[in-house]
């Protein structure tokens, strides 16, 4: 009977000491292909509100007026690929010897205000006697009209008068 006891004993060792399953079952998905599909939504989010107008279609061709030139010029507006409320910019005014040049980038950023970057060269003969005065800094073009009209904020040229340049849509 001693040995008997002592069969079972051996035998419920060799039991509970046997390996249990090598690979334990999961259902953890991969932590990588979750924070991968998140970021993907993300992007096409992203893409999706970058290309498209938050404010009104500026692209096409507009009316661009001087207080000082009695004939109005023309101003293009055309839309940035890929960044929504973007444009380059150029166009000009020309009558007689008075001239206004305007070439750069305007950012739409409400529906009261654009911000515009480059160059706005004119030469009017009332002020210094036609000599070029030219804007190279970042300013910004506000309507008081409901967006019918946009008016340069940085009004005073090199002589020292007020300049009233409109952009009319």
């Amino acid at each position: 009977m001693k040995n008997f006891l002592t069969a079972i004993a051996i035998t419920a060792l060799f039991i509970s000491c046997s390996k249990k399953e090598a690979n334990p079952v999961s259902n953890q998905t991969d932590s990588t292909k979750i924070i991968d599909s998140i970021n993907a939504a993300r992007t096409k989010i992203n893409d999706s509100i970058r290309n498209k107008n938050n404010f009104k279609d500026f692209n096409g061709t507009h009316k661009f007026t001087h207080n000082l030139i009695k004939d109005p010029g023309t101003v293009d507006f055309k839309k940035i690929d890929g960044e929504g409320d973007h444009y380059d910019i150029s166009g000009d005014i020309n009558s007689g010897g008075n001239s206004v040049t305007i070439k750069g980038f305007m950012a739409v950023v409400s529906d009261k205000y654009m911000n515009f970057t480059g160059e706005i060269t004119q030469s009017i003969s009332a002020n210094s006697n036609g000599k070029p005065y030219i804007r190279k800094k970042t300013t910004t073009f506000m309507s008081k009209d409901g967006g019918k009209t946009y008016r340069l904020q940085d009004m005073v040229n090199g002589s020292g008068f007020v300049d009233h340049i409109d952009i009319h849509f």
